[in-house]
């Protein structure tokens, strides 16, 4: 095909200034050039673009159909070369989050919020369908970001390091547990147990806690929502195992008492899981950022 994007520029050109003269100054082209492309488009189409001895230029039919293909298309484009500039300099892109812990919305939302104060050309999503199948959709560019405690050595994603935190077991005031100084997997084995609505292999006190020690709860719960465990906890519906930064969130505090799980505690870190090629973005970078800053506030809330 002859037409190109040079040809479509020339015609709009043309038909800005009115002109041949202006619209070569314009594009930066002798005179003479700019009436060759013209010459060689009507050659090659075998039609004229402009009607003769008229002065101003006019359009033809043919003509009009490739001003309005110009007007329509250079747009566009030079949209496209901004974005992609701007993507290159990391101020432009998406931010499509998965999450692969129920408690983490609580701890996310505040960051998102000022992540997108500071950026807001950033398309921000979270992505609910892919929670436990994160990584094979980070991979696969379904998404961005996953917030994550279990990295993997991938070459293809990097996992940054956001902060530090304590699984706790709670419990309403006055339960017969409140009395150890630390929880051992056998004190559960008498207990309801409420858990986020997940498999067993993404839960910590499952896989680090009650299964090698063999030990099974008396019975198990699930609820959606943190608030809704924490209401079963404090009214003496079983107990639950949550990350400290939601404890020190909840509005009953005066309602539940937490302790560790185990002498030393179960600590567990979470991360940032992001594609090698986009670890480097500003805005990446940025909310990394500020979701570290978040953990670090919390520990000294």
């Amino acid at each position: 095909m002859l037409l190109q994007i040079r040809h479509l520029r020339s015609l709009l050109s043309i038909h800005e200034t009115g002109s041949l003269v202006r619209a070569a100054e314009r594009l930066h082209v002798t005179q003479s050039a700019l009436s060759h492309q013209i010459k060689t488009l009507e050659h090659h189409y075998d039609t004229p673009l402009y009607l003769r001895n008229y002065k101003p230029l006019r359009l033809t039919a043919a003509g009009r159909r490739l001003l309005e293909l110009a007007q329509q298309v250079l747009p566009l484009l030079e949209s496209a070369d901004q974005d992609l500039r701007r993507s290159a300099r990391g101020e432009f892109g998406r931010l499509h989050i998965a999450i692969e812990c129920h408690a983490c919305f609580e701890w996310l939302a505040p960051v998102l919020s000022r992540f997108r104060r500071q950026w807001p050309e950033i398309e921000v999503d979270i992505r609910f369908g892919v929670s436990f199948t994160a990584l094979p959709a980070l991979q696969a560019g379904e998404v961005d970001l996953v917030v994550s405690s279990d990295p993997v050595a991938r070459d293809d994603l990097v996992f940054a390091e956001l902060f530090h935190y304590e699984s706790r077991l709670v419990m309403a005031r006055g339960h017969a547990l409140a009395r150890k100084r630390y929880i051992r997997p056998a004190d559960l084995a008498g207990e309801t147990l409420i858990t986020y609505p997940v498999s067993r292999q993404r839960l910590d006190v499952f896989n680090r806690f009650l299964q090698p020690a063999g030990v099974e709860p008396a019975a198990l719960r699930q609820a959606e929502l943190t608030a809704v465990i924490m209401l079963l906890v404090t009214s003496g519906r079983g107990v639950s195992v949550l990350p400290d930064w939601v404890l020190r969130e909840s509005a009953s505090s005066a309602q539940f008492l937490t302790r560790p799980l185990g002498r030393g505690g179960m600590a567990g870190t979470l991360f940032a899981a992001v594609r090698q090629m986009d670890a480097d973005a500003v805005y990446m970078q940025d909310f990394i950022g500020l979701a570290r800053a978040a953990g670090q506030t919390g520990k000294k809330a």
